[in-house]
């Protein structure tokens, strides 16, 4: 072939060559135009995570002896006069002379306090609803911190005019609770932790980290005396005089460990 020769674009066009590269240029025109005015492809790739739900749980209890460190009692006064002022003189004696006496005992007056003070008349229903007097209700709350001066406390109210004793109530105070729960709930978590290594060894498992901890609490059932109880019964008739121990109850906390196994 002469390379001088002056090149025949139409006969070019007749060969099998003009149809290849016509169709390599149609093809880079298409892509050119819709990268223009499309924009790339986006490719998106989809990723799936699959955790692990399954734990290994084991559950212990930790106990610990609760003691109250105080009690507290209600003292009730009623007065039945026949008139209203001889009704509050007496009543307020009374009062006076039950709070006097309790803090020579050693109870200190912060811990003494009126709760209840009601007054109201009496009626005789069989006379057609006439008033014939006056009646004074009246409770003392008295904390007592010293259980030793509980059973004096209740016997020298009684002595000065208390003739009805509410129910005495054994409580502990909620910094030492929270201190009491903390030592069972140590206790607790240390079995879990010693039961789920032997289970795991025994059973062939390997635990992983701690990743929940749940626990349930038993608070302490403290004692509670009511007044038939303390041998009054709610009338004048207390000659033996009153024996009280507060004894001790327990709190339990049950921990649930959740490990993560490998």
């Amino acid at each position: 072939m002469d390379l001088k020769k002056k090149f025949n674009w139409n006969e070019f066009l007749k060969t099998p060559y003009a149809t290849i590269v016509g169709s390599v240029l149609a093809i880079f025109l298409i892509a050119f135009l819709f990268f223009r005015f499309v924009g790339p492809i986006p490719v998106s790739v989809t990723q799936t995570t699959v955790e692990k739900t399954a734990t290994f749980d084991v559950s212990d209890e930790g106990k610990t002896t609760a003691i109250p460190d105080t009690a507290t009692v209600n003292l009730g006064i009623e007065i039945q006069k026949t008139t209203v002022q001889e009704a509050q003189k007496e009543a307020n004696e009374k009062i006076n002379s039950i709070t006097n006496e309790l803090k020579k005992i050693g109870v200190k007056e912060e811990l003494i306090k009126t709760i209840n003070y009601n007054l109201y008349p009496n009626y005789d229903y069989q006379s057609g609803q006439r008033i014939i007097g006056y009646i004074i209700d009246i409770t003392l709350e008295v904390k007592v911190k010293d259980f030793d001066k509980i059973n004096q406390v209740i016997d020298t109210a009684t002595r000065l005019g208390a003739n009805q004793i509410g129910q005495l109530d054994f409580t502990i105070d909620d910094q030492r609770l929270e201190e009491l729960k903390m030592e069972a709930r140590k206790e607790a978590i240390e079995k879990a932790k010693k039961k789920a290594i032997e289970i795991a060894r025994a059973g062939g498992l390997k635990l992983g980290r701690i990743v929940n901890i749940s626990e349930n609490t038993t608070s302490p059932i403290l004692p509670l005396y009511k007044s038939e109880s303390i041998g009054l019964g709610g009338t004048e008739e207390a000659t033996v005089p009153t024996q009280i121990q507060p004894g001790e109850s327990e709190i339990s906390i049950t921990v649930t460990l959740s490990y993560e196994t490998l």
